[in-house]
């Protein structure tokens, strides 16, 4: 195992959406709006690679305006964490990887989650919210596929980790470029235009069976 002189043991990047965890937060929150058949149609066009993802998201969010910001803590309680996701997470922390979630979801559905995970780095998106309602619109810049691959490589560098040592998760083609840029990329029960690009296919149900990967990179 790599010393601490050499920075850290790796680098551990996963998508959160059907990833980290087993749902859509998005499609948590357009429940609540009455709207979430219309978001899921848009949700599996984009992770297809159909659409493109910054669209999608916008076309997405503007199904939400005017519901009340109060929805965030109610969809954090229905969050449901992949199996084995945490104790992936737990067993890389002791292993001394570094660990960051990126999404094309929202931080105020999961920082708290990723918080109490021992998560060291989130990048998502925010919603706009005005006087207590989403407005429909999405706060600042869009987390997409290379804001996702901008990030692993910004981390490697500030934790002096080799690509070669980083592991990126993911499912759909909003990660492809993630999954390219680490070297080892790991497509989870993922749609075909994530698995044509990745270095391992993982269809079980549990997260877990990505750590024997995470244990090959960091010896390489």
């Amino acid at each position: 195992m790599r010393g601490d002189a050499q920075g850290a043991t790796g680098l551990l990047v996963s998508d959160v959406d059907s990833t980290f965890l087993t749902q859509e937060v998005i499609e948590l929150v357009a429940d609540h709006a009455g709207v979430r058949e219309q978001v899921e149609e848009i949700t599996t066009a984009a992770m297809r690679g159909e659409l493109d993802f910054s669209q999608s998201l916008r076309a997405r969010v503007a199904l939400l305006e005017g519901l009340e910001d109060s929805v965030f803590a109610a969809v954090r309680t229905q969050l449901v964490p992949t199996p084995g996701a945490l104790e992936l997470v737990r067993r890389a922390k002791e292993a001394g990887w570094v660990t960051a979630l990126v999404s094309g979801g929202f931080h105020e559905i999961i920082d708290e989650l990723a918080a109490e995970a021992g998560i060291d780095h989130v990048l998502a998106n925010r919603f706009e919210v005005e006087d207590g309602r989403l407005t429909g619109r999405v706060s600042g810049p869009i987390i997409d596929g290379t804001a996702k691959r901008r990030t692993l490589e910004e981390l490697a560098a500030r934790h002096r980790v080799s690509t070669r040592h980083a592991v990126a998760m993911g499912d759909g083609a909003n990660d492809r470029e993630m999954l390219r840029a680490a070297g080892t990329g790991i497509a989870f029960r993922a749609k075909p235009a994530l698995r044509e690009v990745a270095d391992v296919c993982l269809d079980g149900e549990s997260l877990l069976d990505a750590w024997p990967h995470l244990e090959a990179a960091a010896a390489r």
